[in-house]
């Protein structure tokens, strides 16, 4: 199986490599050892597999969306009839092992990761696809929101496809005012960086996962949806007030290029950096 890989300048998140796979008809031999894998199928039609994983046999039509879950050191082999057209997602297994230890409320060793066939997830596909069109993008510093999404999808790997069901530690209330502080303090003293989400929950010493949900109790947006407005605060102020090119602006405030402002702060005030300087 032969990946279409995505050009080595653009951002991938640091625990989770995603690629897109486009192979005519044929068959592969798979294993990885240090990785879970995850196969999301994109054929616009029902496309026939024969896969065999753990000693086990399936053979059947998958159509756009269907999952096939590859535990690591677990070997595959796949052969396909049609234009074979996919996602694969490789998943660290320390970073699904350190959720999984951050995140249960039993000791995360016993967790394990089930091979499947044909899984239908809405939550997985959802995810996936937002990586995908994340890591294609000509940006960077997004780690957050690559982070953010990383967590996501081993939660809900945690949750939904492992040898247990697992109990999740429930936190209410949302942040303290002193723990906001504390984060926004981070954040705007960092705001020209690329800020990871594990930098984040570090600071209050809970896991990510967690993190993100108390802050957007607390907040009222993500962790990521904050930063990029307070990266488009600084803007405002430094074009109404310094003499900056708008591209200095830009990597001042954390975004790659002068493009990257422009698309974020017109969603944002809608319109341009050059038409609020003139303003």
């Amino acid at each position: 199986m032969n990946p279409v890989h995505l050009p080595k300048h653009r951002q991938r998140p640091e625990n989770i490599r995603v690629e897109h796979l486009q192979n005519p008809p044929g068959e592969g031999n798979y294993l990885c050892e240090d990785k879970h894998t995850i196969f999301i199928s994109l054929a616009p039609h029902p496309l026939e597999y024969l896969q065999i994983q753990d000693s086990v046999s399936y053979n059947g039509l998958y159509r756009p969306g269907d999952i096939l879950i590859t535990p690591a050191n677990v070997p595959l082999f796949v052969r396909w009839k049609g234009q074979e057209n996919c996602l694969q997602i490789q998943i660290k297994t320390d970073f699904l092992q350190n959720i999984a230890q951050e995140t249960l409320d039993y000791e995360s060793n016993f967790f394990e990761l089930i091979p499947q066939f044909q899984v239908h997830d809405s939550h997985i596909q959802g995810i996936t696809i937002m990586l995908l069109e994340e890591c294609q993008k000509e940006v960077s510093n997004n780690q957050l929101y690559l982070d953010s999404l990383a967590n996501v999808l081993a939660v809900n790997l945690i949750r939904n496809h492992g040898t247990t069901q697992p109990i999740l530690s429930v936190y209410q209330g949302g942040l303290s005012p002193y723990q906001l502080r504390q984060v926004f303090d981070y954040i705007d003293a960092h705001l020209d960086e690329n800020i990871k989400l594990e930098n984040l929950a570090q600071l209050l010493d809970i896991s990510q996962f967690h993190f993100s949900r108390l802050f957007k109790q607390s907040v009222g947006l993500s962790p990521y949806q904050y930063l990029i407005e307070q990266r488009i605060e600084r803007a405002k102020q430094l074009l109404k007030q310094t003499n900056q090119s708008i591209l200095d602006i830009a990597l001042n405030c954390g975004f790659s290029s002068h493009s990257h402002l422009s698309k974020q702060f017109r969603q944002v005030t809608g319109m341009s950096p050059k038409a609020y300087r003139m303003n």
